[in-house]
């Protein structure tokens, strides 16, 4: 039986077990060590309480929107790990404060788009150093490849063959591994950027793929800024209509374009699908799946088959 003097204590010892079986728990991790300050702070003793767990939900910084179901939603696997320990445990509930998630639609952009967004580079500050070239690049890898974002950050240059054309990446998301080919225009402007990137930095060898002026690999949070700028820059901030575009829209893009290229030759996408979660990287086909609904374009022609199919059985009909 476990003894516990703490909040602090439950949570470093979840974290330990959870992390010894290969999961990192890095923001879950965060989340927990907040929530068990929060225990400390109302002098919380014993084991946790359904009242403790929804007190913390509401402090999200996010009351109005998921982020309390969030917090639930890390707290429950924490409390059923407790729970076998201290039997008088309270697991809040599931759904108590609605959905945890809530995909917004995404905005899927035009060749046009893409166009601007590239060029709009070459304005970021200082516009003599490292940051133009560098986002340029990213984005234009990351609508070519379809990587997440952090997966592109992480890479480094021994991860890029250019001679084969293949990108790997290590410790994606669901912490597997992959090999990722990549089209020959994508080589080319990595070669590019590398040798722009080294004469700049005077550097042979690189921390990282991705560098700007301080020879440091980008950040995420430094990526998403960079991306903010161009995004006002084009005013694509405040859109009359559809959805606000952001920087992890470029995957999605890159998911319906191969969609679309498939519908446009004719290929049964249903038994491409598969193939197409291995390569971003998905753990599970149905995450693919969520890729053909709310884009009005695959709609129609999903439609379109759907209405062709069905022609087709009722000529066939005696």
């Amino acid at each position: 039986m476990m003894h516990w003097s703490s909040m602090h204590e439950r949570v470093a010892a979840y974290l330990r077990t959870r992390r010894a079986l290969g999961f990192a728990l890095t923001i879950e991790g965060q989340q927990l060590e907040r929530f068990a300050r929060f225990a400390e702070q109302r002098a919380h003793q014993g084991p946790l309480t359904l009242a403790l767990a929804v007190a913390w939900a509401n402090a999200s910084p996010t009351p109005e929107g998921v982020g309390p179901a969030r917090r639930l939603e890390t707290l429950r696997p924490f409390a059923r790990y407790c729970q076998l320990f201290e039997p008088q445990t309270e697991v809040p509930p599931v759904r108590l404060f609605g959905p945890a998630h809530r995909r917004l639609p995404p905005h899927i952009y035009s060749p046009q788009e893409l166009a601007q967004l590239l060029a709009a580079t070459a304005a970021l500050l200082p516009t003599e150093g490292l940051r133009p070239v560098t986002m340029r690049t990213l984005l234009g890898f990351l609508v070519t490849t379809g990587l997440r974002l952090g997966e592109a950050l992480r890479l480094q240059e021994q991860d890029v063959d250019l001679d084969r054309g293949m990108v790997e990446v290590r410790e994606s998301k669901f912490r597997k591994s992959r090999l990722v080919p990549i089209h020959i225009s994508t080589t080319e402007a990595l070669a590019e950027y590398l040798i722009v990137r080294n004469r700049y930095l005077g550097l042979s060898q690189a921390p990282g793929l991705f560098l700007f002026d301080n020879a440091r690999p980008i950040t995420g949070a430094q990526a998403r800024y960079a991306f903010q700028l161009i995004r006002q820059q084009l005013g694509w901030d405040k859109p009359a209509t559809g959805p606000l575009p952001r920087l992890y829209d470029l995957r999605h893009t890159f998911a319906c374009r191969c969609l679309l290229r498939w519908y446009a030759e004719g290929v049964d996408v249903n038994r491409r699908l598969p193939q197409l979660a291995t390569y971003m990287g998905h753990c599970k086909v149905s995450d693919t799946y969520w890729y053909l609904t709310g884009i009005p374009a695959l709609m129609a022609i999903a439609a379109e088959r759907f209405e062709q199919a069905a022609a087709t059985t009722e000529e066939d009909q005696p």
